[in-house]
């Protein structure tokens, strides 16, 4: 039985008596709120996790339209709800509907954020967040229903509602299938990565934590601090480009990459990957450590003065706070490790969706990391403070749980470890047979620079195997510094008699790691580092 911090309600309760929309509500929620701590920083965002908590429970309440009013419940005017936007007491308004999230606050720790939505509209924050305009988030928050207000005042409080964050969106490829639309994130089918050591940038898999910034390259401006403290320098893009200017092959791979097989163990949180949300490029830019000199500063891997690098986006909330994210300064400050603030992909100026005009790319670690529409570089003897780097993109005990969960006591995930995927032939597809043998063909990566060694493959449940040929590896690159993937292929000879096969895959890297066999000892409860073994079933022909 789950430990809980509040004591419940039980289901037999809830039969006998459905839930009540004044304050006493409160109690109720509290008993599961606490799955959502820190995983987001937004309201929208936290009663979408919470919803896999208490959905069941709020489709058991009597309850009226979301948003709609409510006659029972007293009506308020526009000036009661501002007059409630301190700590001790947060109103917000969603429709015509009031309600009071106080608890709720003072146990998130986005609080901050969430305030500024105290005394208003909630609408804009869901604008920002689009994958929570769903029917259950809607019915989640009318648990915290408190009032009604009218029409008119209702209008008042959402006047920010009305200007979409996401109007100035990039066209993407109809090739992308999309995980969410608000903020955009998706992948490509995994069969076209195979097609090219280096993914081209219209199907290269795209992951937005936020509104794509429309940035002006003539005014775009860098700002490097040497210091939290500090007083900026500047650089305009001519600047950064003015440098000695480096190319290196690096994959990026989102630290979600094939959550979708791990949550078929238990359910996690987060976007439900495929093995696609990586690819390959060659990326071009400056190095870190020479705009740091230009800036005026000595960057020093071994200087105890500056223990980590912060990247700051120019993508921002509702609240104006950036996607941020830091890395080791004995990565950043190296120059075998090759970090850049790259401006080309692949050869070609960088997109909006791969962070034009500027992003930071930091080989051998997790796309989070690699922080795109660069603002600012900071020079720290701590840790980045941001969201994304405290709260998320951390790996847990499989008998971790929303329950039990402290992002304070894990760290922030940096390399990546060891994984492979099967790309062809597709999961649950009829596959002819020639010459009585099956080609499979994938990617494999390891985080850290370490170079694969060896992609083993078995249909046959790992009673035999055959070592898979490289088709795609950057031959030029040290064994400690290989940043890209390798493509990968192997023709497998099938018994006349085999009509269908599990396909398994695993990789090993120069330091001899190798992935799990299962995702079972390796569940997470954010679906992070899935590299267990790839299986992909097929029928034969």
């Amino acid at each position: 039985m789950k430990r809980l911090l509040f004591k419940t309600v039980s289901q037999n309760d809830l039969a006998k008596k459905s839930l009540s929309y004044k304050h006493t509500t409160i109690r109720f929620i509290k008993v599961k709120v606490i799955a959502g701590v820190g995983i987001t920083t937004c309201v929208g965002y936290s009663f979408y996790h919470l919803l896999g908590n208490l959905k069941n429970e709020v489709k058991a309440a009597s309850k009226p339209s979301p948003g709609e009013p409510d006659n029972t419940l007293p009506w308020y005017t526009i000036s009661d709800v501002q007059n409630h936007k301190d700590s001790n007491s947060i109103w917000v308004v969603f429709k015509q509907g009031v309600y009071d999230i106080t608890q709720f606050v003072q146990m998130h720790p986005g609080g901050d954020i969430i305030m500024k939505a105290a005394g208003s509209s909630i609408e804009p924050f869901w604008a920002m967040y689009g994958v929570h305009m769903q029917d259950e988030v809607f019915e989640l928050l009318e648990t915290y229903r408190i009032g009604n207000i009218s029409m008119e005042d209702s209008k008042l409080a959402a006047k920010g509602a009305a200007s979409d964050p996401y109007a100035f969106e990039p066209v993407r490829s109809f090739l992308l299938k999309a995980t969410s639309l608000k903020p955009f994130n998706a992948e490509p089918p995994a069969s076209l990565l195979v097609d090219n050591f280096l993914t081209p940038a219209d199907i290269f898999y795209v992951r937005n934590h936020l509104p794509v910034p429309v940035i002006d390259e003539v005014s775009y401006r860098l700002e490097i601090q040497g210091s939290p403290h500090a007083q900026p320098v500047s650089f305009s893009l001519e600047d950064i480009k003015k440098l000695p200017p480096v190319t290196i092959t690096a994959a990026v791979m989102c630290a979600g990459n094939r959550r979708s097989e791990m949550s078929q163990v238990k359910p996690v949180k987060g976007l439900s990957w495929g093995p696609a949300a990586v690819g390959n490029a060659t990326w071009t830019g400056a190095r870190l450590v020479d705009v740091l000199r230009l800036a005026g500063l000595n960057p020093d891997p071994d200087d105890r003065n500056v223990q980590h690098v912060h990247f700051e986006g120019l993508d921002i909330d509702l609240a104006r706070t950036p996607y941020a994210a830091s890395i080791p300064a004995t990565k950043a400050l190296d120059p075998r490790g090759d970090v850049i603030l790259a401006y080309e992909m692949n050869g070609e100026p960088l997109t909006r969706d791969h962070g034009a005009p500027l992003r930071a790319v930091v080989p051998g670690v997790v796309g989070a990391r690699n922080v795109k529409w660069l603002g600012k570089v900071i020079l720290s003897p701590s840790e980045s403070t941001s969201h994304w780097q405290q709260n998320d993109y951390k790996g847990f005990s499989p008998s971790t749980d929303w329950d039990t969960v402290d992002f304070s006591k894990s760290p922030a995930i940096q390399e990546l470890p060891v994984i492979s995927a099967i790309c062809l032939p597709a999961p649950d597809t009829k596959v002819e047979l020639e010459n009585q043998t099956l080609d499979v063909q994938g990617y494999a990566w390891s985080g850290g620079g370490k170079a694969i060694v060896r992609v083993d493959v078995t249909i046959d449940q790992g009673r035999s195997w055959h070592v898979a040929k490289f088709t795609g590896q950057d031959s030029q690159a040290p064994l400690t510094r290989h940043w890209g993937w390798t493509l990968w292929k192997v023709t497998i000879p099938v018994d006349p008699n085999t009509k269908e096969v599990e396909i398994w895959s695993k990789a090993v890297d120069a330091s001899y790691n190798t992935q799990p066999e299962s995702f079972s000892n390796v569940w997470n409860l954010r679906g992070v580092l899935a590299n267990a073994y790839h299986r992909v079933w097929v029928s034969l022909t």
